[in-house]
């Protein structure tokens, strides 16, 4: 797998739910490319062991961290702790795309 990758490239959408591309995953972390359209979720939920970072590469979307709501925007990011219940929403007009990062790899043993 290359140490270099286009996020943008790498993006895809769905027209029935939100869409992830891996772009690196390891034992210890992944990092995923989430394409979300107009209205599309990632409902809330929780991980109980493992840290979730969501950075907005484009577009707007409505970010929930434990009892806490914010609107973020191109580049702005937001950090779910481990036991956190965290999820996000398109409610923009237009698609937007994050990076997502989760360590430790929730998949594998550590």
């Amino acid at each position: 797998m290359s140490a270099f990758h286009d996020a943008f490239e790498s993006c895809a959408f769905s027209d029935e739910k939100m869409a992830k591309v891996n772009l690196f995953e390891s034992s210890r972390m992944f990092c995923d490319v989430y394409g979300l359209e107009p209205g599309q979720v990632q409902k809330a939920h929780v991980h109980d062991d493992n840290d979730k970072i969501y950075c907005v590469m484009s577009g707007t979307c409505q970010v929930t961290i434990g009892d806490e709501e914010r609107l973020l925007r191109t580049g702005q990011v937001a950090v779910a702790a481990a036991g956190v219940v965290h999820g996000l929403e398109n409610i923009g007009s237009e698609r937007t795309t994050l990076v997502v990062v989760m360590a430790p790899h929730p998949s594998f043993d550590g």
